[in-house]
């Protein structure tokens, strides 16, 4: 079993570095006339190269790294890297070049090569690809936000990390560590068709992680934070208690240390949103991935067993499953106005799940004809200036009850079952069939009463009858957003950033192990 890079907390962009001097203040030089300029020279030379689309794409990220332990910084680092990539269609065919030097005559060069790729290509192509027809946009998106991380002084976020570290000491921790990353990510688009699209979107990452020692023992627990990362300003860390959790996560924490091991069997579980967003995003966002339907990918836990006979027929879940895709939620990681294929957010939502029906593939351009669909979706993302623009998933949600359900609603239903929060290990076969997650804090259901805490819980089951199974979810007042900001797939591989919403959901008779259990010698 495998999947996606999505358990651990930092993307490939934030190893920046400074990667090319030259090459950053190659395109800090640019303004938007000298985009537009370089684009035109693009576009045009690839026209005249008988491609009959292209695009152009310059980029810009800055990034920034902070992590404290206990009492001190440990790491200090930001980033800094700049380029530009060009796509042309070639007799259905595509091809690409990139190069990290945005000028007159690195293009010229890029586009010779895309359309040499693009004619040696011709003949490994089993299918011209054909694209639909996008409409055409001239815009500036710019993601909303209250302060600027980036224009934050170092040290009062350092300050921040050590504040957070020394509440959670106070509390009982023997080991605290705390982090924030942060990524601004600035693109230009232009297609021969005429878009021609500015957006810039900033990404504000924490992780918090305490550790609590029984010194009798040699035992240990660990609490991680649930603070998800979001698509926002240093407004987002300044509005959350940090403190407040360290302190709680620290006495938790302890807790686990004295916690009854679980007894493996069926149980009714209750799914927090702080665990239920990584089921999601690994049981219902990877599989319905177009690409891997169509058998384009096989990376990061393979292919999925949605195939296109299963659209519109498969009964994925109960009635109580609505699953929708978005690249417009707020605070959402892949919220942005408009995808790399250049299609816009806004009023590209769709359902994925509909009533426990599975109605939609997630699509980039050129993939809808395959299945019978008409357009793109938005679902286009390159983690980089010199990556190739791939299907990639948007913010995936579980919708909220429209009748009101609170938590203790959910609980009050159970006579035997756990109550699971925070995401913690997991794993999913190669057809996205099986799965087993984890957690972070595992407490008892007794005759719909919340009980004590419980440890090395894990849950298993198939993801069709885990989804049916669900008898009850939580209202929109129980709606919580998480997700990751590296979800990787693709060879060479891409990191994405991902976001789920989700509220609190009731599931009957899941299979539930032990995992601090040694195997029968």
């Amino acid at each position: 079993m495998g999947g996606c890079a999505c358990a651990t907390l930092l993307p490939s962009t934030l190893f920046l570095g400074m990667r090319n001097a030259a090459a950053v203040e190659a395109a800090d030089k640019l303004d938007l006339t000298g985009k537009l300029h370089l684009a035109d020279v693009a576009l045009g030379l690839a026209k005249s190269g008988g491609a009959s689309y292209a695009d152009f794409r310059l980029c810009r990220y800055q990034t920034e790294y902070l992590e404290a332990k206990e009492h001190r910084l440990e790491e200090s680092s930001i980033g800094l890297s700049a380029g530009f990539a060009v796509r042309v269609l070639l007799n259905g065919t595509w091809g690409y070049a990139s190069s990290s030097l945005a000028t007159e005559a690195e293009v010229t060069k890029a586009i010779s090569s895309a359309l040499e790729v693009a004619r040696a290509s011709q003949g490994l192509q089993l299918r011209k690809f054909v694209l639909e027809d996008v409409p055409v946009y001239q815009d500036r998106w710019d993601m909303p936000m209250k302060a600027d991380p980036f224009l934050v002084p170092a040290d009062e976020k350092i300050n921040k990390l050590l504040a957070i570290n020394e509440a959670a000491l106070k509390a009982g921790a023997n080991y605290a560590t705390a982090a924030f990353a942060f990524v601004r990510e600035e693109k230009f688009f232009a297609s021969s068709r005429g878009s021609r699209i500015e957006q810039v979107r900033v990404r504000v990452m924490p992780e918090t992680e305490v550790t609590v020692i029984d010194s009798g023992t040699g035992k240990f627990a660990t609490r991680a934070g649930f603070a998800a990362p979001r698509g926002s300003g240093y407004d987002y860390i300044l509005g959350y208690d940090f403190i407040g959790e360290a302190t709680k996560a620290a006495e938790q924490a302890r807790e686990k240390l004295a916690a009854k091991p679980v007894e493996p069997d069926d149980y009714d579980l209750v799914l927090d949103p702080t665990n239920l967003w990584l089921t999601i995003h690994e049981s219902v966002g990877h599989p319905t991935e177009l690409d891997r339907a169509l058998g384009w990918e096989a990376n990061f836990a393979g292919t999925t067993f949605c195939t296109p006979d299963k659209l519109g027929k498969l009964q994925y879940g109960s009635k109580l499953m609505n699953i929708v895709a978005d690249r417009s939620q707020e605070g959402g990681l892949s919220t942005v106005g408009y995808d790399d294929d250049g299609v816009r957010s806004v009023g590209a939502e769709f359902p994925i799940i509909q009533d426990g029906l599975f109605v939609n593939y997630q699509m980039a351009i050129g993939q809808a004809q395959l299945i019978g669909k008409s357009m793109s979706n938005g679902c286009a993302f390159a983690d980089s200036w010199g990556a190739f623009p791939i299907q990639r998933m948007p913010n995936v949600s579980l919708k909220p009850n429209p009748k009101t359900c609170s938590l203790d609603d959910l609980i009050s239903g159970v006579r035997r079952g756990i109550y699971i929060m925070g995401n913690g290990s997991w794993s999913i076969d190669q057809q996205r069939h099986n799965f087993q997650f984890g957690g972070q804090l595992f407490y008892e259901i007794k005759n719909g009463k919340l009980g004590g805490m419980l440890r090395d819980v894990a849950y298993q089951g198939s993801t069709v009858e885990f989804w049916n199974s669900m008898d009850g979810i939580g209202d929109k007042s129980t709606y919580f957003l998480g997700g990751a900001p590296n979800c990787g797939k693709g060879q060479p591989e891409q990191t994405a950033p991902v976001s789920h919403g989700a509220v609190p959901a009731r599931f009957r008779q899941v299979t539930v192990l032990n995992t601090g259990r040694k195997a029968a010698a």
